[in-house]
Parts: structure tokens; C-alpha cells; sequence
């Protein structure tokens, strides 16, 4: 009778897992301070009045996008990065990935709240 034998389990790759944790926390940071920053963008409101009409819609709009955004890309990042660690693959570019998304959100908020404030560019 032969026996069939479970197939080998993969190793912990060590460099790739504390790589992985390292740029997570980076990441929690960089989402948190992006969600942070995108307070300020209320800011670009001042010259709004009389002279000036702005499109508060927009400009709602996009500090919204700002402020949640990056939290959100943050967590589902933070959740990927760990299934793929619990699966022993290499995750350590799914931090990455998940920096620059949450820079490119932050940047495109700002941009749609300031092209509510007519004759401004970036």
C-alpha cells in the first residue's frame, strides 16, 4: 500500500517578515498623517466669499477623499500584507504599493478641493 505524504510546508522567510512589519508601521503612519494633513485643506476655503464663488461641493468632495481615502487603502494594505505573510509568500512590497496609493488619494483629494476655488492651480 503506498502512502500518499502531505506536501512540504513552506519556511518563514524572516528578512521578508520583519521588512513586512517595518514598512506596515510606516504605512500606518504615512495613512494617519496623510488623514491628518487633509484637515488643512479647509484652508483653501479663504478666498471664497463675496468676490470669489467656490464650489463647496467639490471642495467637500475632495477633503473627503483626502481624509478617508488614505485610511482606507491603509487597511485593506494592512490586511493583505498579513494574508500573504500567513500564506509564507513574499509581501513586502504590499506596504509599498500601499504608500504610494495612499500618497496618490491624498494628492488627488487636494487637487479636486482646489479645483473648487476658481483661478487657483496646483
Amino acid at each position: 500500500m503506498i502512502e500518499a505524504s502531505a506536501p512540504p510546508k513552506r519556511p518563514v522567510i524572516v528578512w521578508d517578515l520583519v521588512l513586512t512589519i517595518v514598512l506596515l508601521v510606516v504605512l500606518v503612519g504615512v495613512a494617519l498623517l496623510a488623514s491628518f494633513f487633509s484637515f488643512f485643506l479647509a484652508f483653501a476655503s479663504d478666498p471664497c466669499g463675496a468676490a470669489v464663488e467656490c464650489d463647496t461641493d467639490r471642495m467637500a468632495l475632495g477633503m473627503l477623499i483626502a481624509m478617508i481615502g488614505p485610511l482606507a487603502v491603509g487597511l485593506v494594505t494592512l490586511v493583505a500584507a498579513i494574508v500573504v505573510l500567513v500564506l509564507k509568500r513574499i509581501a513586502f512590497w504590499i506596504p509599498i504599493v500601499g504608500i504610494v496609493l495612499v500618497a496618490g488619494i491624498f494628492f488627488g483629494g487636494a487637487a479636486i478641493t482646489i479645483s473648487g476655488v476658481p483661478g487657483t492651480t496646483l
